[in-house]
Formats: structure tokens, C-alpha cells, sequence
């Protein structure tokens, strides 16, 4: 066996080039998705303000007291956002011809499954992909099924999203959004906190150094609960629960009163929140934590948005940013509160508009009611005057000045338009016809009112998020604002680590080094800093560092592949071919359809001194 010393070093280090550029492009699992790929969201490290453990009620604590709201309430698309698995099934079955594999969803011995097996046939124009087959037990859905439906598996602890999801409103399965067009199946889909956090209640936060890993229950209860609007209110319980005990008769045996771990965890400052009675900004982020996205969101050093709680400033935890230029965004670019704060209602009327002023968060009109229910809230400002001389005999507000478009958070599905046009027809058209011409991006907070709390932190991270859609200038922005942030906070591992990925794609690898270890001294589970840190260490001839830092990595985040075949590749061609087996299989086991693993393992296994994946 030769020692990593006497590795061919010009072939491998090519070889691991390759790969780690690869990676950098065109990877879903990139092995440096944080800096560009997604928003700028701190990650679970091992500096992070953690949250304890600790058993949090859910809606039944209130049905006692409450009992008319918490049947209505219970009926709701948030109520029934998420839950078990079997509990929310929709079976099914669909076979996705680009990349030539049938997914099947189904119910055996009381739980359920999603499997998948690539078929071939020829004159339905299916050819794709090499044979791969296999089955998840799903653990979760996520979605309350009005506009679809997806689930959750878990693969040693670590959460994922399956590959498809059910569309209601088309009333088909296909691809989740972004991968219609993939070739082989994504089944390495990490299933990420902030969306957890919009979809659950009682978030647990997930392993140190992971995004998706969860020993435990990733959260206590299904859907959004009383809780998350109103508070933990665990000393409420305990007070109006005992009255209610004495004069009802209620048993306390079976309430989460009972519960001594409850108990523990009462605290002097967890009363009842009523979001209307907060203050504009407290009040509003209530709402905006989960319907409201922004062109980039930055959380702030050692916090995390599922840390929200209601009353709390939502500025504390994250920070929102637009892209503010000469022409207006697009209908379907809007989430529903930005779109909302467009509305000539809502400027008109100020803070006193809110999503509470139309919505009624404990109950969902039916669908006969609907346009009643709307057309009351409309006339509560415009008044009956003005509703009998404008279009009297149509009572439906919303089908001409809210109609159904695009949906921004959810492909394949429709939603209403929050910009409460006067002449939506005509607008929408204006929209169409925009010549969409560059123009000079530039980044606003949002609100407007959070703008003297952005700092230059926020604005480095915000535009590396553009700069890696690809922006025209955002990279400029990005490097700027880097170097001016880590000069005025030179110990912050997010920013160090940002800026090392700048300086290594300048070909500054001496500059990148340093930061990159900077950033892992201070925070050492920083996965991005030390597979990159992997790859400026390969290419210099350093292949045992490398496989070091790599190996450390992908014991957090399996499932990014690329960073498994730096390893399988290193390692088989320092000719130990054992390891390198043992990490492609890993690999595969994450993601078990990736061409090149697979090419890998096969030529290992025709040719142990064939270390190719092509």
C-alpha cells in the first residue's frame, strides 16, 4: 500500500480538482452551498446560542378553556400543516420519463412508503439512467394539502425531503421544484430548519455542525399550534387550569399539566400573547416570520429564526433584504406580505392594516362563504355606499382585485394576489409586457422601518446570496462589503469564511488558507470552511490534511456527495481501496443514484487500480 507520500501527485490532484470545482458549480449538495446557494442563514455551529430541550404544550392544552376556537381552528391549513406520515398519505404513483423512474407512494402494515425503480421503455421515450431501485419509510408530511403535499424520510438520523410531491391543484405528483428536469433521482434533499420552523411546532434544533440531523423528534407537534402566535403560555395553563379543574370537572390526568416535564418548565415570563394588541413591528412579526421570504435573509451571529418567539422583535433574529430597482418586481416574484405592503390599502391605512384586518386566524370560511366572508372585510374601510355604486351585482372582491397567480413558495400552485389592484387586468398585462432590461441591483431592508439596524455584516452576506444567482455587480457588492465587515469584525467564523471563498476563486489561495483557518479555529464544525480549506490543501500536495479536513466534514453532512468522492477519489489513489470502497458506498447510501459514484465503485471493483468515475 503506498503512503500518502508517494501518491502521483500532478494525477491526483487534477483529479480532486476536478471534483471540488465540480462542486463549487454544478453539485446540488455543493460542497460550499452556504456562501453560494442559499440565503445567508447562520448555520448550527458550534458557537450557536443553543435551545434547550424541553417539552413545549401544543393547541389540546387550550381546547378546555377554548373549546369552539380549537374545533374551528383545527380544521385550518395551518393547523394541519404537518403530521405523521400514515396520518396524511396520499397514495399514489407517477413515472418522471427525463430521468426514466417510477415513484410509488403507499400504505403497508399500517405505514408509509415512497419507493423508486428506473424503468425503461423505449416507445413511451424513457431511456435514461442506469438500473437503481429502492424504498423510504416516510416518517412525516409536510403541507396541509390545499396546495400540496410533500414528505419525510430519515436515513441514519438525518432528515430529508422526498423527490416529489403531491400538487393539488393540477391533482398530479411530479418532481419537488428545481429537479423536473433532473436527470438522476435528488434523494439527498436535506430537510432544512427554516422550512421545519414554517411547517411544525416545537422545533427541536438539530444536531452541532449538522443542518438536517435529529436524534430525537425533529419537532413535538404537528402543524402550527396555538403556541407559536400566542406563546408558550405554560404559566396561563397552570393558572386558568386549575379553575377550569374545579369547575368543570376537567381531569388534569390527561392534560399536559400532568406532564412533569411541563411542569419544570414554567416560567414567570410566559403569559399570553394577543399579536393585535403588540406593537406594529412585534405584531406583524407574528405573520412575516413564515409569509414573508425577502430577495435575502441574513440571521444574526449565534441566533436562529425557530427562536422567534411571539412579542419578540423579529429583527433580533434575522434580517430582510429587497432588491429595489427602476422597475417593479413581478406579481409572482412577491411573497404575500411584501405584496401586501404594496397595496394602496396598506399604505393608505398604515400600520392600522394588518394580515389580521381580512384573515380570522382560528377559522377558514367555506367555500360558499368565501366571498362574503371577503366582501365584509372590504366594506368594513370602503363602507356599503361605496360597495352599492361599484359593481353592485358582483359581491366577490377578491376575483377581480386579488385574482389567483403563480405562486412564488410552491411550484405547480396558485395564489392570490396581496397587491389588492383596482384594475388587476390591466396591471397584470403592464407586468407581462415589462422589457425586463439590467439594471443596477441595489438592496433595501424590509421593512422599511428595520433599514437603521442593517450593518455591513448584513449587507456582505445579503449580496454574496445575489452574487451566486448571479446578479450583474453583486459579486463587486459581495467582496466590498466582506473586507469592510471582517475589518470591523475580524473574529466572526461566517464572514471569515465568506470572504476565504472570495479570495480562493481570485486564485489567492496563501489569503484564502488563512481565513479558512482562521474561521475553523474559531468555530471548528464550520463544514463549508474545512472541506474548501480540503481542497486548497489537495491541490498544494497536502492530501492527508485534506482527507482529514474532508473526513471530518462528511461525518456531519453525508449526504453531500461531492465532498464523499473527494474522499473515495483521494484515497483510492493513495491506494488505500478499502476506505475509498467504504466511502463511495456511503455515498450511494445517501445518494444512490449519482452516475459518478456509481461508475467509481464499478471500476474499483473490475480494476482496483482504477480510480475513475467516468
Amino acid at each position: 500500500m503506498r503512503g500518502w507520500a508517494q501518491v502521483a501527485g500532478p494525477v491526483l490532484l487534477l483529479a480532486v480538482s476536478a471534483l471540488a470545482v465540480h462542486s463549487q458549480s454544478s453539485d446540488s449538495q455543493s460542497t460550499n452551498s452556504r456562501h453560494r446557494g442559499e440565503t445567508q442563514l447562520a448555520k448550527n455551529s458550534a458557537l450557536d446560542q443553543r435551545v434547550e430541550k424541553r417539552a413545549v404544550p401544543g393547541s389540546e392544552a387550550c381546547a378546555g378553556c377554548h373549546s369552539e376556537i380549537y374545533k374551528s381552528y383545527a380544521k385550518t391549513v395551518m393547523a394541519t400543516a404537518s403530521g405523521d406520515a400514515a396520518d396524511g398519505l396520499i397514495a399514489g404513483d407517477f413515472v418522471h420519463k427525463r430521468s426514466g423512474v417510477r415513484y410509488r407512494v403507499y400504505e403497508q402494515d399500517t405505514h408509509a412508503w415512497m419507493s423508486y425503480e428506473r424503468v425503461k421503455d423505449e416507445r413511451a421515450g424513457v431511456t435514461a439512467g442506469s438500473e437503481v431501485h429502492g424504498q423510504r419509510e416516510l416518517s412525516y408530511f409536510i403541507g396541509s394539502g390545499k396546495k400540496g403535499r410533500s414528505y419525510l424520510f430519515s436515513q441514519q438520523d438525518f432528515l430529508f425531503e422526498t423527490p416529489i410531491n403531491w400538487y393539488a391543484q393540477e391533482g398530479r405528483w411530479n418532481m419537488t421544484p428545481a429537479y423536473t428536469e433532473a436527470r438522476e433521482i435528488p434523494m439527498n434533499l436535506p430537510a432544512y430548519v427554516d422550512c421545519l420552523n414554517c411547517h411544525t411546532s416545537g422545533m427541536q434544533p438539530p444536531a452541532a455542525g449538522t443542518d438536517n440531523k435529529f436524534p430525537d423528534k425533529p419537532f413535538l407537534h404537528g402543524g402550527i399550534t396555538c403556541q407559536r402566535c400566542h406563546g408558550s403560555g405554560e404559566d396561563h395553563i397552570a393558572k386558568r387550569g386549575s379553575t377550569a379543574d374545579s369547575s368543570r370537572g376537567d381531569s388534569v390526568a390527561g392534560s399536559p399539566l400532568a406532564n412533569p416535564t411541563i411542569a419544570k418548565s414554567l416560567t414567570a415570563n410566559s403569559s399570553i400573547v394577543n399579536p393585535a394588541k403588540l406593537s406594529p413591528d412585534r405584531r406583524d412579526a407574528v405573520c412575516m416570520e413564515c409569509h414573508f421570504e425577502g430577495t435575502a435573509a441574513v440571521e444574526q451571529p449565534g441566533k436562529h429564526l425557530y427562536q422567534f418567539q411571539p412579542g419578540d422583535r423579529l429583527t433580533d433574529y434575522i434580517h430582510y433584504f429587497l432588491r429595489s430597482e427602476d422597475r417593479a418586481e413581478k406579481a409572482q416574484a412577491l411573497s404575500q406580505f411584501e405584496a401586501l405592503s404594496l397595496s394602496q390599502c396598506q399604505r393608505k391605512s398604515g400600520d392600522k392594516m394588518w394580515c389580521g384586518s381580512c384573515h380570522d386566524p382560528h377559522a377558514e370560511p367555506s367555500a360558499s362563504e368565501k366571498a362574503e366572508f371577503y366582501r365584509g372585510k372590504c366594506l368594513a374601510c370602503h363602507g356599503e355606499a361605496f360597495a352599492a355604486k361599484h359593481h353592485a351585482d358582483k359581491r366577490d372582491c377578491t376575483s377581480c382585485h386579488m385574482p389567483a397567480l403563480p405562486s412564488k413558495d410552491v411550484a405547480h400552485t396558485e395564489a392570490t394576489d396581496h397587491r389588492i389592484l383596482r384594475n388587476p387586468t390591466g396591471e397584470l398585462l403592464l407586468d407581462a409586457q415589462q422589457p425586463g432590461l439590467p439594471s443596477q441591483p441595489r438592496l433595501v431592508s424590509f421593512p422599511a422601518r428595520a433599514a437603521t439596524l442593517a450593518t455591513t455584516r448584513d449587507f456582505a452576506l445579503a449580496w454574496e446570496t445575489l452574487a451566486q444567482r448571479g446578479v450583474p455587480g453583486a459579486a463587486h457588492e459581495a467582496e466590498q462589503n466582506l473586507r469592510k465587515a471582517v475589518n470591523g469584525s475580524p473574529d466572526d467564523a461566517v464572514l471569515l469564511a465568506a470572504l476565504a471563498f472570495v479570495e480562493q476563486e481570485h486564485g489567492h489561495e496563501k489569503e484564502a488558507r488563512e481565513l479558512y483557518e482562521h474561521a475553523l479555529k474559531i468555530d471548528p464544525l464550520d463544514n463549508d470552511a474545512a472541506t474548501n480549506l480540503g481542497t486548497l490543501e489537495a491541490q498544494a500536495g497536502n492530501l492527508q490534511l485534506a482527507v482529514a479536513l474532508w473526513k471530518q466534514a462528511f461525518e456531519r453532512v453525508p449526504y453531500r456527495s461531492a465532498i464523499g468522492m473527494n474522499l473515495a477519489m483521494a484515497l483510492c489513489a493513495a491506494g488505500q481501496k478499502e476506505e475509498a470502497r467504504l466511502y463511495v458506498q456511503r455515498v450511494l447510501d445517501f445518494d444512490p443514484d449519482l452516475e459518478r459514484a456509481k461508475r467509481l465503485a464499478e471500476n474499483m471493483e473490475k480494476n482496483s487500480a482504477q480510480c475513475k468515475s467516468d
